[in-house]
């Protein structure tokens, strides 16, 4: 794999091996460079997410290595896998596979549901005939919506971090972000801010706990050491929050993670069940959430459409776990006991934990320029997803004030669109408290992540960011 040392790998091979797994790239590189490899003995090749290895530029790579493997070996079993059929599945079992068979592990749950349908498929479906039939989510999969406007949306996941961790204990989540400026940037803001870390007189009104929250991130801009360490720390804790971008959305086995949060939504149903597919494995018990604004609540619709049905959950009760903790009780209410969940009262409390993140954003014009940057990387992951979906993801329908209130920022930034390099093109008018900000609708670099090709599995495919 990728940022490996090949000296060593070359040995491992000289002593010989019954399973060699490896990323496309490198094994292209030992089948040029290393005369110790041979596949006189070869009985499978398997190709775990298939419907990616070609979209990520694979073709030449799985080429060379097939047409090595024929050249030794002559019998042999080729396998492909996916959580999802694409055109590019078809495209590689075409060039990998001879009289291929679909096993789908929906079958079983289509024949109980539709019994006239044939018991078998002799081939592999089209993406269309896939869409249509649906996609096959885990029983124990438990799926939510929560709908919140856009200057809540920081307190709410705030809140909902703090409900499974602190007060329920012994869940791990991973959170969902579009970009790596965001995974960064919410990272540092949760551990200062939730954890206490931001010295004894800046957190003396902060939560406390025995233990303090973990929190951990995970993208494409990391080394691949720092992304190994990350997965087995994460992998190894009891209760812990990882924020990451869609690197992390394939090819990862986390044990007992109960919660997925997607607090940025995907751009497609396929990017949707990939991520929640990091809970509920093999038979445990998951739990997943949406977070959308009212602009956005379309896209469950969209969902349901593909079969995947979500039901909702309210945003006040998410807000209502910061009434377990008297540290979020606002100045208004002094000794006073708590009245239960009186509406009043969570918003006062969700009011106070906003104005935390907002002191410690404005603490340094350095923090200002962070919150600022990850806002500019959201505004341009907002301009990139696909056509069928602008009607629900459209720039247009954002309130830039609001929006900059999820990022800690008290108000919307004057000059944005002067920070960004100018592109060509019409521009879009966003909404601020100020008036309208003009700023390029096609500004930025698309959702892509910065990976090599030659990374191991853990790097995951170079995934919509």
């Amino acid at each position: 794999m990728g940022g490996e040392k090949k000296k060593s790998e070359k040995a491992r091979l000289r002593k010989g091996i019954n399973i060699l797994i490896s990323t496309p790239g490198r094994l292209v590189d030992h089948i040029k460079s290393t005369k110790c490899i041979h596949f006189h003995h070869i009985q499978w090749l398997i190709m775990d997410e298939a419907d990616r290895i070609l979209d990520m530029g694979f073709e030449k790579d799985v080429t060379v290595i097939l047409n090595a493997l024929n050249a030794e070996s002559e019998r042999r079993q080729n396998v492909l896998l996916s959580a999802t059929l694409t055109d590019g599945v078809t495209r590689l079992a075409d060039i990998s596979l001879h009289d291929p068979v679909s096993i789908a592990i929906g079958d079983e749950i289509s024949h109980r549901t539709r019994p006239e349908e044939e018991a078998g498929r002799e081939a592999i479906c089209s993406p269309a005939c896939r869409e249509e039939d649906g996609f096959a989510i885990p029983e124990k999969l438990k799926q939510h919506v929560v709908v919140v406007p856009s200057k809540l949306r920081l307190v709410t996941l705030a809140a909902f971090i703090l409900g499974k961790c602190k007060f329920e204990k012994q869940h791990k989540l991973i959170i969902f972000f579009s970009s790596c400026e965001q995974v960064e940037f919410h990272y540092k803001l949760l551990l200062k801010v939730l954890s206490g870390g931001l010295g004894a007189e800046e957190s003396a009104c902060l939560p406390r706990s025995s233990s303090p929250l973990k929190f951990l991130q995970l993208h494409g801009s990391m080394e691949q050491k720092e992304r190994t360490a990350v997965f087995q720390e994460f992998l190894q804790c009891k209760t812990g929050v990882l924020l990451c971008t869609d690197v992390a959305a394939r090819g990862l086995d986390l044990p007992q993670v109960t919660w997925i949060v997607q607090y940025n939504a995907p751009a497609s149903p396929a990017e949707y069940v990939h991520r929640i597919g990091r809970t509920a494995r093999i038979g445990c018990h998951g739990n997943s959430l949406l977070v959308l604004t009212p602009s956005e609540a379309e896209y469950v619709n969209s969902l349901a459409s593909h079969k995947i049905n979500v039901s909702e959950m309210k945003m006040e009760d998410i807000l209502s776990s910061l009434m377990k903790d008297d540290c979020f009780k606002g100045c208004r209410w002094g000794n006073k006991k708590s009245r239960g969940t009186d509406p009043q009262e969570v918003r006062e409390r969700a009011t106070v934990l906003q104005t935390e993140f907002e002191n410690y954003v404005h603490s340094s014009e350095g923090t200002v320029q962070w919150a600022k940057k990850a806002l500019q990387s959201f505004l341009r992951s907002y301009t990139t997803y696909p056509k069928n979906l602008k009607h629900i993801f459209h720039i247009k329908s954002l309130h830039l004030g609001h929006v900059a209130k999820s990022f800690g920022l008290r108000d919307a930034p004057q000059n944005l669109s002067a920070s960004i390099a100018a592109s060509p093109g019409r521009k879009t008018k966003l909404k601020s408290k100020r008036g309208r900000i003009s700023v390029p609708s096609n500004f930025g670099s698309p959702r892509q992540e910065h990976t090599d090709t030659n990374t191991p599995r853990i790097c995951g495919p170079a995934g919509k960011v």
